[in-house]
């Protein structure tokens, strides 16, 4: 096991600011490994942690897993000195730490933090005086000091402590909400503002110091539960216009009215309003989440956020409003969905990336089943797929041909490869769940 002697506190930041400061980064998936890299890029020495033997002898290999990192990124920070391993001993070398997991939801719909616990545990006893923990996956307010402080302090060598007071000596414990946008080309990752918050002001300030090495501005807040808080914020802010977007679209659908002429014409609009537009559902790691991660907290305090379940609840239905859709337009072509041949176009939550986590398709293609539907699917950047925490498909990308042998292809993910114009010509029916063949004329197409 490497060891390293500790550092104080002035030091540790100095050498944040000059890029001389070991990073390690837990968990090389769709936050932790673009962070990663984008501290190799600053001349950081980095090392990925990951306890999926496959991803760090991929990346060990100068290979990627995640469509839009490139082959050519990963060489470029392994010739920088970033690698890859499943060793958490190598933590006690680190001079920060940073905690990239997935935080789900349990069957229940309530917080799994299986992730962040078990892999505090394993590196705690490898933590040691001086060093800065970050956790940056996303949850409810509390976690870093009520779940994560606790799990150091008890499992770490010689009655370690987590610093809570300016100069107090011990590990510096800090939370800073991942802000990943898969697929989001508009936005350099380095000018997204960084939120950070810390167990005591000098965890803030070195975190503060590292992330301002990387980020174009940082954004210090009081506390960890003010940071965690603001994350939630974000995606529940997204999580209720999407909610209100997808009611008035099936109003609108009643009314005869586009609900997409209705949002371009409001968004013309300078102040006051932003657009947001609807769809078969939410996906990702964070929209369909953070809503449940709030509500199953705020009842420890009382408090039922009501506002907020119920546009869950919302999005939540969306993918079975898009079955009986799909049921009444095989009705008009005197078709029952049972025993029809169906066709999802998309598997991934959101065009143009290869992430399925909360997929609203994987859902659409399991109530299609339950329905009795021969369902099929196709999508550029999956495929097969199997098993996952929430669905078990075992199904293999079936390729774009003879489409007039399905009774309906169902548009679920609108990547910008297909070629919509050929796939409505070729179809005998199609459903739109994404507006995807606007400008399209086609007594074929039935959007929803």
């Amino acid at each position: 096991m490497t060891t390293a002697t500790a550092v104080s506190l002035a030091e540790l930041k100095l050498k944040m600011k000059a890029r001389e400061a070991r990073i390690g980064i837990i968990g090389m998936g769709y936050v932790g490994l673009p962070l990663a890299l984008l501290f190799s890029e600053e001349r950081f020495q980095v090392t990925g942690f990951d306890i999926e033997p496959e991803k760090v002898k991929a990346l060990n290999a100068g290979g990627s897993y995640i469509v839009r990192i490139l082959p050519d990124m990963i060489e470029k920070a392994r010739q920088a000195g970033f690698r890859a391993t499943a060793d958490y001993s190598e933590i006690a070398a680190m001079d920060a730490v940073i905690i990239c997991v997935p935080t789900p939801l349990d069957e229940h719909h309530e917080p799994d933090l299986s992730y962040v616990t078990g892999t505090v545990k394993s590196i705690a006893p490898y933590l040691r005086e001086g060093q800065l923990v970050v956790l940056e996956s996303t949850t409810y307010p509390g976690t870093t000091e009520e779940v994560v402080v606790p799990l150091i302090e008890a499992g770490g060598r010689h009655g370690l402590k987590v610093a809570r007071a300016a100069e107090q000596a011990g590990v510096h414990v800090a939370f800073s909400p991942e802000r990943e946008d898969p697929g989001n080309e508009t936005v350099a990752r380095h000018d997204i503002p960084k939120v950070v918050g810390g167990c005591c002001p000098d965890a803030t300030e070195l975190a503060t110091a590292m992330y301002g090495a990387i980020f174009a501005r940082v954004v210090p807040v009081s506390s960890p539960s003010v940071a965690e808080m603001s994350k939630l914020l974000e995606n529940i802010y997204r999580c209720v216009n999407i909610a209100l977007v997808n009611e008035l679209k099936q109003l609108c659908m009643r009314m005869d009215i586009d609900i997409h002429e209705v949002i371009d014409a409001a968004k013309t609009k300078p102040f006051g309003f932003q657009a947001f537009y609807p769809g078969p559902g939410l996906g990702g790691h964070c929209i369909p989440i953070d809503p449940f991660y709030l509500s199953w907290k705020a009842k420890q305090f009382d408090f039922r956020t009501r506002f907020i379940e119920l546009a869950g609840e919302i999005n939540t239905a969306m993918p079975y409003f898009v079955i009986e859709q799909v049921a009444a337009a095989l009705n008009e072509q005197c078709k029952s969905i049972k025993g029809s041949k169906v066709l999802v176009l998309g598997l991934a939550y959101k065009r143009d990336v290869d992430d399925l986590r909360e997929s609203p398709s994987l859902t659409i293609i399991e109530l299609l089943r339950e329905k009795g539907a021969a369902v099929c699917y196709n999508d550029p950047y999956f495929p097969k797929v199997g098993r996952g925490r929430h669905y078990d498909l075992n199904m293999i990308s079936t390729p774009l041909e003879n489409l007039g042998q399905y009774d309906a292809v169902v548009i679920v993910t609108d990547h910008s490869s297909y070629d919509y114009e050929g796939i409505v010509e070729q179809s005998q029916l199609v459903v739109d769940t994404r507006n995807a063949t606007k400008g399209i004329e086609s007594m074929k197409i039935v959007r929803c």
